[in-house]
């Protein structure tokens, strides 16, 4: 690394502009964030944006308990349909329009109705709202709803203003209003994104900052660099293969969190008229796919066993593993007999789009290597992340290396991606089998009830293999030694409450 602060004469000549920016926290993240709407977005980098701009229900703490943070406390009634939260009475959106319980329930109203909405699925079971109080609101439910605490400590439940809502639409994200301890100040894509400190945030002084700015940074050797060069304090998915020298760097701190989500190979098997290839249409080709793929190699290769492997949405160490279906063996010959079968015994192409990021593209280029030994013929198409996700939307893929950063509850990280109306369906696939065991398994607050349904899907999703898991990430960030009072969490989100910067 080279050393920052060479010269006496240097540092006296740096001394002002360091102390200008002293108040400014610069974090660099490994993609540009796609629109800044709650109800809109699904960018992972999106949400750690929103960790500072928009303040949510409920939150989590490091040990993945649900906490109050705008909410101050909720209770059920008995049958488990209906939530009554009572709200802090000290909060102001950033244009100092209130925020009360007619605010929440126009937030409800918004993730259900709003056309562009990603979160229809995440709050279906709402049925209505009723305003008990100035602050206080009851939110009924059609059925009983396991999920809906864990949903409001995500984006279902970060509160934007009704006022401000109302008059952008669906360009809300272009200028968010929210209620965070910092507010929205510009946006340059694939530049930069600034949040100024909002002084009237009810916890404003647990956060020292007086701005935030987010660069994308898709390099994972650049987004380094300007850490070490002192441009950025703070970056996000360090590449497990620098970890052992920056750890053993004196000026670079490192922290980790297990990661609560996955990365995988998605296709498209109903999403429009794409999926009208060979592999939307027969699963015995996506099956020999993944007979393909040695997952523990690609862990020590690509991530020096940094991660874990990983077959389906939940990690092997969590509860909701189902152990009957266990982790796929790599069989280039079964993955051989599987094509032949299908009618392509001399092999077959496939073009996958991947993230135009360097662990992306290694991770694809071993996959690469590994399908072609049974025949099958991948192409990468590389694209900018935002993109990359917009095609998925809209239907103009035949598969997609991309992954999920992972909810507390187990339906966050299959519900909205299986379901035939799940809001984040990509693939398009649809089996009635599979949407009654995932909403029974919404429905039940009894544990072995709900894995019971969550295995009944998976016994059915493993056959159609609509979604190819691959491996689990560890959370991995880097930052300035003068960085203190940093906690990581599994969600990898960047919590800035109680973070300073030392003089």
């Amino acid at each position: 690394m080279t050393f920052r602060k060479t010269t006496l004469l240097a540092a006296l000549l740096s001394a002002t502009a360091l102390s200008a920016q002293a108040a400014d926290f610069r974090f660099a993240l490994e993609s540009d964030p796609d629109i800044l709407d709650p109800d809109q977005s699904r960018t992972f980098v999106g949400r750690i944006v929103y960790t500072s701009l928009c303040d949510k229900l409920v939150d989590i703490t490091p040990e993945l308990e649900l906490v109050p943070q705008l909410a101050t406390g909720w209770s059920w009634n008995e049958e488990g349909t209906q939530l009554t939260m009572q709200l802090r009475e000290d909060v102001v959106f950033h244009d100092g329009t209130p925020f009360d319980a007619e605010a929440v329930a126009a937030n409800s109203e918004r993730s259900q109705t709003m056309v562009e909405s990603r979160r229809k699925s995440e709050v279906a079971s709402i049925s209505g709202t009723e305003v008990l109080g100035s602050h206080e609101i009851r939110i009924d439910l059609a059925q009983p709803d396991a999920t809906l605490l864990a949903q409001f400590a995500d984006r279902a439940g970060m509160m934007v203003s009704p006022a401000a809502a109302a008059e952008a639409g669906a360009d809300f994200g272009l200028a968010p209003v929210c209620s965070g301890p910092y507010k929205f100040e510009e946006r340059i894509s694939q530049d930069r994104i600034v949040l100024s400190k909002f002084a009237d945030h009810y916890d404003a002084d647990a956060y020292e900052f007086d701005t935030v700015t987010f660069l994308p940074i898709p390099d994972d050797t650049v987004r380094l660099a300007n850490l070490q060069s002192g441009d950025v304090d703070m970056i996000n998915r360090l590449a497990a293969t620098d970890l052992a020298r920056i750890e053993a760097d004196p000026e670079i701190e490192v922290a980790q969190a297990i990661s609560l989500g996955y990365q995988g190979v998605t296709f498209n098997v109903g999403n429009g008229e794409a999926a009208d290839n060979p592999w939307g249409t027969d699963p015995r080709l996506r099956r020999a796919f993944e007979l393909t793929l040695d997952r523990n190699a690609i862990n020590q290769v690509v991530f020096e066993g940094a991660a874990a492997a990983g077959n389906q949405p939940f990690p092997p160490n969590s509860p909701w593993y189902d152990s009957t279906v266990p982790m796929p063996e790599r069989d280039v010959e079964a993955a051989k007999e599987l094509l032949a079968e299908a009618g392509y015994p001399d092999g077959i192409s496939l073009e996958v789009q991947v993230p135009n990021r360097p662990v992306s593209m290694q991770l694809m280029q071993v996959v690469q290597s590994m399908a072609a030994e049974a025949g099958i013929d991948i192409t990468l198409n590389a694209k900018e992340f935002a993109t990359m996700l917009a095609d998925q939307s809209a239907g103009a893929y035949v598969a997609s290396q991309v992954g999920w950063s992972g909810r507390v509850d187990p339906d966050g990280n299959i519900h909205q991606f299986v379901t035939t109306e799940g809001g984040i369906n990509d693939s398009g696939f649809s089996n009635p089998e599979v949407d009654a065991a995932l909403d029974a398994a919404r429905t039940s607050s009894d544990m072995a009830a709900r894995k019971e349904s969550y295995d009944a899907a998976r016994k059915i999703l493993n056959e159609e293999a609509p979604l190819v898991y691959i491996y689990h990430d560890t959370w991995i960030w880097a930052m300035d030694d003068d960085i203190e009072g940093f906690v990581p969490y599994p969600d990898g989100m960047l919590r800035l409450a109680g973070v300073t910067k030392a003089e």
